[in-house]
């Protein structure tokens, strides 16, 4: 059995990509990163809570906080508001982390040469999500090229197994692979409740409603 690497914030999308790999036979490594965001309690809480329920041992929980310094994002610098969310909206969010895909990937990446993983998966969205930069599929097969020449061995790849589906396929897919929806959280501003308004918590129940199945977590909008 295979070893890979699945980045794991707590939220819907990592949640489905591990139960993805999961189902094609892997061993699961969970990673997870704490980087300052204003959920960070409640992520790293839905992370053990998803690492439990796979009964993944070998968890590497990474701070780095040093993101929260650098700032330039409402997730990190609490004196920037998270705007209010709009899924149609054309411009890249406040809510844009720079380049933390890219830290979070290298850091995955780093772990990997070390239990020698033949696979990192994570659950970045293209199609239907915020429109972060990193979250491209140019980028991670731009990556995957680097990870040719970089490396002290070269069977290691990133799969994006969820990079062009909508969040009602995501939710589909995770309903027929047994996904433990209710242990997620993908709120950006609140860390008891959902709030139901920020970008992540609309793209969330907007797949749910398409996938025709109520979300099991609490929001404060009904």
């Amino acid at each position: 059995m295979k070893d890979a690497i699945v980045l794991v914030s707590g939220g819907l999308d990592s949640c489905v990509t591990a139960t993805i790999a999961r189902s094609l036979g892997y061993n699961l490594n969970f990673l997870h990163i704490n980087y300052g965001q204003r959920t960070e309690k409640k992520e790293l809480e839905a992370f053990n809570k998803i690492s439990d329920h796979f009964g993944v041992k070998n968890r590497l929980i990474v701070d780095i906080s040093h993101l929260k310094n650098i700032g330039g994002s409402s997730l990190t610098d609490f004196s920037m508001d998270v705007e209010k969310g709009d899924i149609n909206r054309k411009s890249i969010p406040s809510t844009y982390v720079p380049f933390r895909n890219g830290n979070i990937v290298s850091i995955a990446v780093s772990w990997a040469e070390v239990i020698k993983a033949s696979r990192i998966f994570i659950g970045v969205v293209e199609e239907d999500s915020s429109g972060y930069p990193d979250c491209r599929k140019s980028f991670y097969d731009a990556f995957n090229e680097v990870l040719k020449v970089g490396l002290a061995y070269t069977d290691l790849r990133i799969e994006t197994p969820l990079i062009d589906k909508s969040k009602g396929e995501i939710v589909k897919i995770g309903l027929s692979l047994g996904a433990p929806f209710e242990l997620t959280w993908s709120c950006y501003t609140d860390n008891d409740v959902a709030c139901g308004k920020c970008d992540s918590c609309l793209l969330r129940l907007k797949g749910f409603k398409e996938a025709g199945i109520k979300d099991p977590i609490k929001y404060k909008i009904p």
